[in-house]
């Protein structure tokens, strides 16, 4: 049978599963769904999600069947000695069983009403036929139909055994698959067993390379894409309370495993074949031209899988000891330098390939790996479940690198709506490294190599150390995020309270940045914005005292800044409600007045989740001390930029993936649906009350408990809408705001001219360290993000046309199309593309003619065109 006529018959098969028609278990038909298929693009082009879903709501017995089909067919070649044998068992037909259930699996993922349907159908314990008592062995059809378990067993109950669930059974059986000889692992003669638990690639607990193909690499891709499919439950659950709290079962069985040898060679294996990749050794210029590098996408899909283990928090079940997360426990536990190394050498290989095509001389000849996110993603996780792993980091100049590359990602995605949730996520990563007392201390060494870096992050004319570079960072993605960036604050100004007490000689650069952050948090505008901004303030004042009572000696510079301030320091301490609105109603006169363009004023902060800023700033005067009139040194500083472009682009729908859409996407781009779901922060607390937090919960670990989790909701939460400013709610912060080191040195200096020594009327507190907390909703916004990524990746490896989630309807997080493009000098549409499109597209359109008992699509059924 040819090619053309194989697909023919397939997609005949096809139909014929929701013609209504329940089709006998043993009927041969089934053969097909493993023999006919020729690739993996055969099985996702002419299986369309129509055609899934038609079965799936018209004949789910059928569908049933298939699957109880292709999971015997795959038990049955995992267990004969022969496989894989292109005669007697044929790897063909395994990797087809795979792609078939690969591609069903995420649209019954998708239905809420076969909910309760799935629990049943792929977890309740079974009753499966006996291996001697199968009734043919072409047929591998050794499952019993729920329904039909207490006939059998009525007729002849010694030809039936228990079994374990479908789901357990399968897991397992593709776990198997992963250390299978001559399937995805080389051929050993030696070995007893065809399954065997050998470490993929050299690296983490193993220094022997293994030989491997491009065949061997493909198996193990399919298997693993298999495997997301399973655990991609999560995509179709909504991320507020749901995910983290109810979790996905199949991935629950797969982390609680307790066989020591399967969890850490697949946790190893996952690992090094992940940090292993060399981009050099394996790109060409223009490499991105070709569509799905198989190599590129192997290593993704292992990162990717590795993520959803090591990520996964298991629900509490309520019966005292919740289960351990194994694959995550064992990451925790790598504690072997040379392993730390290796980390650290295939983390910053990746992450640093986008630094390097940014100076390429050939513009355009190379674009970043796609799963950098996934990697910084791995490097955040490995911090903070491995506190061996973090001290290797922090207590060395690889500390340094790590702030530079995290950094990068942050600056060069912090105005792209589509990369919001990676941004956020550097900033996480950052806090966590600035709790660590190593950390600060590090910053302080001289940056040498700042003007190699690429323009997106580059600073002109910088001259400083790592603190310096870290600071001016962090002032631009406040000041130059175009207000996306209002969740995350707090984080921004907890990684300068972190250091602030071990900070050196900061330049006058640097000094100045952190009083214009302060006069603009502390203008009127806004503080009576929203309920909580006076909460930043607050923050910030802390890391600038902090900075004063522990190393004031060390930065003079500082200190002077401090002091050209004073007026603005003075007037806070007496700011009143009337002023502050007097100050406002002047700026909203200043931009009536400038509206021909003869002055520029300048653009509010989006400082609040509900709440727009009318101004920001107060212009130079000369009246009374008051925050409405204290002048300051750049009138063109300001938060965030005009809102104009925010508002615009709020005005207009967002298509998700469940919607319909006006333009088909080839790219589609992701957001989570809980964007300001981070983790909540903590009040800073020193290093003795750090010492007293219960035994064994490290600071950034995620417990399972859920109740352990704080309760309460972040004070920086979005606050509830049409917010009024009072007297007394000025009066319950403004006393307790901490002014008093900074008002100490103002008074003891008259001057501006900074004393040489502490002033001895200044108070010294010990250093505070501000953590973070994870929450239920924040777990759902960190699963969400990396389900994005998944989804993203998938999409983008197969240009948009047959990806495994490609047009389901995903809940976690929304999906945006864009326009398709047309032709391009990168992507020519030539007469062979068009011709093989046509081809694919009459094929997947096909219907049986001439079937008396083929019924017409129902009413509002959707047919491919």
């Amino acid at each position: 049978m040819g090619a053309s006529d194989s697909k023919l018959v397939f997609k005949q098969g096809i139909f014929k599963l929701s013609e209504g028609t329940t089709i006998p278990a043993d009927d041969p038909y089934w053969k097909g769904f493993w023999e006919l298929p020729e690739s993996a693009e055969d099985v996702f082009s002419l299986f369309s999600p129509t055609d899934v879903r038609r079965a799936r709501d018209t004949s789910l017995p059928n569908l049933e069947s298939l699957i109880l089909s292709l999971t015997s067919r795959l038990f049955a070649l995992r267990n004969l000695p022969a496989f894989p044998d292109p005669e007697l068992a044929p790897e063909r037909e395994a990797l087809n069983c795979i792609r078939v259930l690969t591609r069903i699996l995420p649209f019954l993922h998708e239905a809420d009403t076969l909910e309760a349907w799935e629990d049943k159908f792929f977890w309740r314990a079974r009753r499966k036929r006996k291996r001697d008592k199968q009734l043919t062995p072409v047929v591998l059809f050794d499952e019993a139909h729920p329904e039909d378990e207490s006939k059998d067993e009525g007729i002849d109950g010694g030809d039936f055994e228990d079994a374990k669930p479908l789901a357990e059974e399968l897991l397992d059986t593709l776990i198997d698959l992963l250390f299978f000889h001559g399937f995805t692992l080389p051929y050993n003669e030696r070995s007893k067993s065809k399954v065997s638990y050998s470490i993929w690639s050299s690296g983490v607990g193993c220094n022997t390379p293994m030989s491997s193909s491009k065949e061997l690499e493909n198996n193990r891709t399919e298997v693993l894409k298999l495997l997301l499919a399973f655990a991609s439950k999560s995509m179709y659950m909504p991320a507020k309370d749901v995910l983290p709290v109810k979790g996905v079962k199949a991935i629950t069985y797969i982390v609680t495993c307790p066989d020591k040898q399967v969890v850490l060679s697949t946790l190893c294996s996952l690992l090094n074949s992940t940090l292993k990749y060399n981009p050099a050794s394996w790109r060409l210029p223009y490499d991105h031209v070709v569509i799905g590098d198989p190599k590129q996408i192997y290593v993704a899909t292992c990162l990717q899988f590795l993520l959803v283990l090591i990520l996964y928090p298991i629900p509490e079940e309520g019966k005292g000891h919740s289960p351990k997360n194994y694959f995550r426990h064992f990451l925790g536990r790598l504690h072997r330098p040379q392993d730390f190394q290796f980390l650290v050498d295939g983390m910053t290989r990746i992450l640093h390939q986008p630094l390097q095509v940014t100076s390429s001389y050939l513009p355009g000849s190379q674009k970043p790996l796609r799963w950098a996110p996934e990697m910084i993603m791995l490097f955040w996780e490995t911090i903070q479940c491995n506190k061996r792993f973090r001290s290797f980091i922090v207590d060395t100049d690889r500390g340094h690198d790590f702030v530079i590359l995290v950094l990068f990602y942050a600056l060069e995605y912090r105005i792209d709506p589509t990369k919001q949730g990676i941004v956020r996520m550097c900033v996480f990563v950052l806090q966590t490294l600035s709790a660590e007392d190593n950390f600060g201390n590090g910053l302080n060494k001289k940056f040498e190599r700042q003007e190699t870096l690429p323009a997106a992050i580059k600073i002109d004319n910088f001259s400083g150390t790592y603190a310096d570079f870290l600071i001016s960072s962090i002032h631009t993605l406040i000041t130059g995020s175009k207000g996306k960036l209002d969740a995350i604050y707090p984080a921004l100004l907890a990684i300068i309270n972190n250091i602030a007490a071990y900070l050196e000689s900061l330049n006058s650069v640097t000094s100045l940045k952190l009083l214009q952050l302060f006069s603009s948090m502390s203008s009127p505008s806004f503080l009576l914005a929203n309920e909580n901004n006076h909460i930043l303030l607050t923050s910030l004042l802390e890391s600038m005292n902090a900075i004063i009572e522990h190393k004031y000696d060390k930065n003079p510079r500082f200190a002077l800044a401090i002091l050209k301030n004073r007026k603005r320091f003075e007037a806070l301490r007496s700011f009143t409600l009337e002023s502050g609105q007097e100050e406002i109603e002047r700026l909203s006169q200043l931009r009536k007045d400038s509206a021909d363009g003869s002055e520029q004023v300048s653009s509010p902060l989006r400082s609040s989740r509900n709440s727009s800023i009318d101004g920001m700033r107060s212009p130079v005067s000369a009246r009374t001390p008051s925050l409405s009139n204290v002048p300051e040194e750049d009138g063109s500083f300001a938060i965030g930029d005009d809102e104009s472009d925010d508002e615009e682009h709020e005005m207009q729908p967002t298509p998700s993936q469940s919607s319909p859409s006006n333009h088909n996407s080839r790219t589609p781009s992701v957001s989570s649906s809980v964007d300001d779901a981070v983790p909540l922060q903590l009040r800073g607390m020193s290093e003795k009350a750090r010492g007293k937090m219960p035994a064994g919960q490290p600071s950034f670990s995620r417990v399972n408990s859920m109740t352990s989790m704080s309760s309460h909701t972040a004070a920086l939460q979005a606050s509830a809408g049409g917010f009024a400013p009072s007297a007394q709610w000025i009066d319950s912060w403004l006393p307790s705001l901490p002014l008093h080191t900074i008002l100490t040195l103002l008074s003891s200096t008259p001057n501006n001219t900074p004393p040489k020594t502490l002033p001895t009327t200044i108070d010294t507190s010990p250093p505070r360290i501000h953590l973070f907390e994870w929450s239920p909703l924040s777990l759902g916004w960190y699963e969400s993000l990396l389900w994005s990524f998944i989804f993203s990746s998938e999409m983008a490896a197969q240009r948009g046309t047959a990806g495994i989630w490609n047009s389901t309807n995903i809940r976690l997080f929304k999906v945006e199309k864009e326009a398709a493009r047309g032709p391009s000098l990168m992507k020519p549409m030539g007469a062979v593309d068009a011709v093989g499109s046509n081809l694919v597209q009459r094929i997947g359109s096909l219907t049986v003619r001439g079937a008396a008992e083929a019924p017409k699509p129902a009413a509002g059924a959707v047919r491919d065109v």
